[in-house]
């Protein structure tokens, strides 16, 4: 092996692990992590920079979607190519062990072509794409991911027998910041707090929200590939340990009319590599003109942007008025019923809030949508002429809803010049077919719903 790669930090700690395996993983559209283990040999030869570096991982990962259908409309993927193998590379950055899997060294990959060059449909290379672009414009995003979710006392067993129906959710009741509901599950809830971090996700904070077992995390801010790379080892890491405590964590937007949907807000700002960028102490709400373009791009264009953080048939039923979920592109100071919540204050904490997004996002794309409509208005110098609403969705009255359908975000997604100038077109084509063909996975299915009302009745 190149002495080069052997001299990366990551690769010596694998070389002293002495497990003689490393786990791999990389993001599919939906954001469920696709993975395996590799023999430390080819684990070794995968690790080599340049060409020869990498290994073969079949693009069906993009060609299917989460209960692994294969699409009947994708192009740069399909049954029509034969789901040939795609470079994976390791980016040994993003080395980790995991605590709950033996110490087994972790790392996570992204697909190249094979001229090297980024793989269009990668979802953390989209990401990577909008970052890129960032740093031409002089500025580094620093992100936060928060997720709600639901916890259940079911196996994947149990939730087979149910055939989907009935979960049972680990406590009663509506419940939020409650030591006693936290106590219940102590077990599973003191291994989230002592396990992710030792996995490399610092949680800052973490308690029960309104719902029957259902959580709230802050995860620890950080620049933003990192913030995207610990949100979907969250997920994934919290269904692991869940698992060993009889608990199944569902991050779905919406499981229940009854209660709350899950959201899963992300906070940003910009820094110059040492201060904030979006703090500026003259100003009367501490917002710097930086600070207020980039939130003007979000307010006129994230909503193009929708099927990224609103990626499924799902996503939607959390959109209801007066839920806490918001349904207008607004802001506000410290408002949480905007959807852009202004935090300004401090030189450190001064952020933005983006409160549309759900717990169900892939958070690569959900972090790329945000920052380039952010970073649109930076861009083109927008001005915030728009004034912040108040108290609950005041000022907002002659605003337009969001969409509640996932066709119809999905038909502004691929319309969007926007989204296609920062995303490029391969990817705002692909992206758009698995979302037609999300809606028409619906069209076809017939829901407990439609029984109960018509099946006797009618």
């Amino acid at each position: 092996m190149a002495s080069k790669a052997k001299q990366h930090p990551a690769i010596e700690a694998v070389l002293k692990s002495g497990t003689g395996k490393v786990k791999v993983a990389a993001s599919d559209i939906d954001g469920v992590l696709r993975g395996k283990y590799l023999h430390l040999d080819k684990f070794l030869g995968a690790a080599e920079p340049g060409p020869g570096g990498g290994f073969g991982f079949c693009d069906v990962v993009f060609g299917w979607d989460s209960s692994d259908s294969c699409y009947d409309n994708a192009t740069l993927t399909g049954w029509q190519h034969g789901f040939p193998d795609a470079t994976a590379r390791l980016d040994l950055d993003t080395y980790r062990r995991v605590p709950w899997d033996g110490g087994v060294p972790f790392f996570l990959g992204e697909f190249i072509r094979p001229d090297g060059s980024p793989y269009p449909i990668c979802p953390r290379q989209t990401l990577k794409r909008v970052l890129k672009r960032a740093e031409a414009l002089g500025v580094l995003p620093m992100c936060g991911v928060e997720f709600e979710w639901f916890n259940f006392a079911e196996t994947p067993q149990s939730w087979a027998a149910k055939k989907g129906v009935g979960p049972e959710p680990i406590t009663p009741g509506m419940f939020g910041y409650s030591l006693l509901r936290m106590n219940h599950k102590r077990e599973f809830f003191n291994a989230l707090m002592d396990e992710m971090p030792a996995f490399g996700i610092p949680i800052e904070g973490l308690h029960t929200e309104t719902g029957p077992g259902v959580y709230e995390v802050a995860i620890l801010f950080s620049e933003a590939l990192e913030a995207a790379d610990r949100a979907i080892l969250f997920k994934t890491g919290t269904k692991e340990i869940g698992s060993r405590f009889g608990v199944m964590p569902s991050f779905m937007a919406k499981w229940s009319q009854q209660y709350p949907g899950c959201s899963g807000h992300i906070h940003q700002s910009l820094s110059d590599g040492k201060a904030n960028l979006f703090y500026d102490a003259k100003s009367p709400r501490k917002m710097s003109k930086l600070f207020e373009s980039y939130l003007a791009g979000q307010v006129a264009c994230l909503m193009e942007f929708a099927p990224m953080f609103w990626p499924t048939i799902n996503s939607y039923k959390r959109l209801v008025d007066g839920f806490w979920a918001p349904v207008k592109p607004t802001w506000g100071m410290d408002n949480r019923t905007a959807s852009f919540r202004v935090i300004a204050g401090s030189p450190k904490a001064t952020r933005l809030e983006t409160r549309c997004p759900g717990a169900d996002i892939n958070p690569y794309l959900a972090m790329a949508a945000v920052l380039a409509a952010g970073l649109y208005g930076v861009e083109k110098g927008l001005k915030l002429t728009v004034p912040p609403i108040t108290g609950t969705n005041q000022g907002a009255e002659n605003i337009p809803r969001a969409p509640r359908t996932l066709i119809e975000t999905t038909r502004n997604f691929r319309q969007s010049v926007i989204a296609r100038d920062w995303l490029g077109d391969d990817f705002v084509d692909h992206f758009a077919a698995t979302r037609e063909w999300e809606w028409r996975q619906w069209l076809d299915g017939v829901t407990d719903w439609e029984l109960k009302r018509y099946f006797e009745i009618i």
